[in-house]
């Protein structure tokens, strides 16, 4: 005795599966099962998270072997008509796919730019961009270039930001100061493997006072003591495990 099948499932509910299954899956699976299938993977609620990294980096990377392209990253980007939540953009996204993500995104609520994105030498967000993301909660940075403006512009537009990411970046004192001024209630900031030196760091213990969570671990320009643990003692989580005052990689 057959049971049920699962292209007779109702449309609501295999929508409500398929949201769970990932980006990859449903480019690559749910499509051709059959035609219901079909069309419930169009369906906008499917494309509220969107991950270019698990693209580039997964089964479909044979297929973009030249990098994924803006017109690409156009067309999965209309697919959630408005109601993408959050966006990973792929190493090689140029500002034209950036911009049309911007205009086409009023939902996001994290925006996160990859490793090779983000360590580019000219590697900036327009900061009229910022100005439409008023959802915005997560920024993944980097090493971009112009943070500074950035930080400024989410102060303005980006009332619930709490959560920043800026592994690998030049924590110099103009940004340090910018994040103290511009970001003084954030509540979780990444600087894994940044540069930044203790009058930095310093700065942001005591300017950022609604910190939960502040990761300074493996850092160079830093070594911690009592003092800056005296000073961290409002955070909850304070990692700084691995950071020293030098590269000593760099005498070998």
């Amino acid at each position: 005795m057959s049971g049920p099948k699962w292209e007779d499932l109702n449309m609501d509910c295999l929508v409500n599966v398929l949201t769970r299954v990932g980006i990859e899956s449903l480019l690559l699976g749910a499509p051709f099962v059959c035609q219901s299938w079909y069309k419930a993977s169009l369906h906008p609620s499917c494309w509220q998270i969107i991950n270019f990294y698990k693209i580039e980096r997964g089964p479909l990377s044979s297929y973009f072997s030249d990098g994924i392209t803006t017109e690409f990253i156009k067309s999965i980007i209309n697919r959630s008509r408005g109601n993408a939540t959050e966006v990973w953009l792929p190493d090689d996204c140029t500002e034209e796919a950036l911009r049309y993500c911007s205009s086409r995104c009023p939902a996001l609520k994290a925006l996160y730019l990859s490793d090779n994105l983000c360590y580019r030498d000219s590697m900036v967000i327009p900061p009229e961009l910022v100005s439409k993301w008023k959802n915005l909660e997560l920024l993944r940075v980097g090493s971009l270039s112009n943070m500074e403006n950035v930080f400024e512009e989410i102060n303005c537009h980006c009332k619930n930001f709490y959560w920043l990411c800026a592994s690998g970046a030049n924590i110099e004192r103009d940004t340090a100061s910018a994040i103290v001024t511009f970001l003084p209630n954030i509540k979780y900031l990444y600087m894994t493997n940044a540069n930044i030196d203790r009058e930095s760091l310093e700065m942001i213990l005591q300017g950022c006072k609604e910190l939960v969570l502040l990761d300074a671990s493996d850092c160079v320009g830093y070594e911690c003591d009592d003092q800056l643990l005296k000073l961290a003692s409002h955070i909850s989580n304070f990692q700084h495990e691995g950071s020293s005052l030098f590269d000593y990689e760099d005498e070998y």
